[in-house]
């Protein structure tokens, strides 16, 4: 897997669409943001760029679009996601999509809040054709099967029903709930197997039968296996605050990639997961 300090390192010319996950954003992990704006800067400086896909967790937590909607002009001129979502604008201003999923973290967000930049938020699964392979992507969490009380709650969560409910609350509630739920999950994962939070084999064969390849995030173990004997299972990774008690912390993360070659069609583009490192 190469390494690159910026993204725009890889052939500038030739990349055509970006896949990140698990960001994690937060106003209490201002590194993450700023490493996030760095890659927007990188997107924005790729020429032939044409989509960039959010595939969940995108936010730490997410209590509802009208969190960031209902705030005075003089609030949002300060607030954290201001910045992102102008760069996000003029990246879809210079003619590149952004296509956004939904997490286990961020399920509650919505369309109106990606309208801000121009952007949608897709259905998951969704298929992708890149070159003459046909991808799947999702977020990663319904692969954890083998995870009952997990694929229980997101079962519960994922319904409209309780969304309606958990959305008519005041966004005082919604925070305390969401904290409530962030804190009872970390005390599940911890007492949790690893295997148990990973995918479950029968589960990825299942949800790539209809397609070449599988593309998703969640489990935060970047690699590239092989789900069946000529289908490989691609997972992006997590971003990671490294070294932050030095003077250089950085933040680490596993992206993907499709590449076109600038003197070939179309249908000989290439998938690759790459490390992007970003000096906070």
């Amino acid at each position: 897997m190469q390494t690159f300090n910026h993204l725009i390192t890889t052939r500038p010319h030739e990349v055509r669409q970006v896949f990140i996950s698990d960001l994690h954003l937060s106003p209490e992990e201002p590194a993450l943001v700023q490493a996030f704006l760095a890659l927007l800067d990188d997107c924005l400086a790729l020429p032939v760029l044409k989509r960039l896909f959010i595939l969940g967790d995108w936010f730490e937590v997410w209590i509802g679009d009208d969190a960031y909607l209902t705030l005075s002009d003089d609030a949002r001129q300060t607030h954290w996601l201001t910045p992102l979502i102008a760069k996000l604008k003029q990246l879809r201003i210079n003619g590149c999509e952004i296509l956004v999923m939904h997490g286990n973290r961020d399920f509650l967000l919505g369309q109106p809040f990606c309208n801000l930049f121009g952007g949608e938020l897709i259905d998951e699964p969704h298929m992708l054709t890149i070159g003459q392979q046909h991808y799947r992507l999702e977020h990663g969490d319904a692969l954890c099967t083998d995870d009952k009380k997990y694929q229980f709650f997101r079962k519960i969560m994922r319904n409209r029903l309780t969304q309606w409910y958990l959305l008519n609350k005041s966004l005082k509630k919604r925070l305390a709930i969401a904290e409530k739920m962030r804190q009872k999950s970390q005390q599940n994962n911890a007492n949790k197997a690893a295997h148990i939070m990973d995918v479950n084999d029968e589960a990825v064969i299942q949800a790539v039968a209809n397609s070449d390849a599988l593309l998703h995030g969640h489990t935060h173990r970047p690699d590239i296996h092989q789900a069946t004997t000529d289908k490989k299972r691609y997972v992006l990774g997590d971003w990671r605050l490294l070294n932050k008690d030095t003077r250089k912390p950085t933040v680490n993360a596993v992206i993907g990639v499709m590449i076109t070659n600038a003197h070939s069609d179309s249908n000989k583009a290439n998938f690759e997961l790459v490390e992007f490192s970003s000096l906070v």
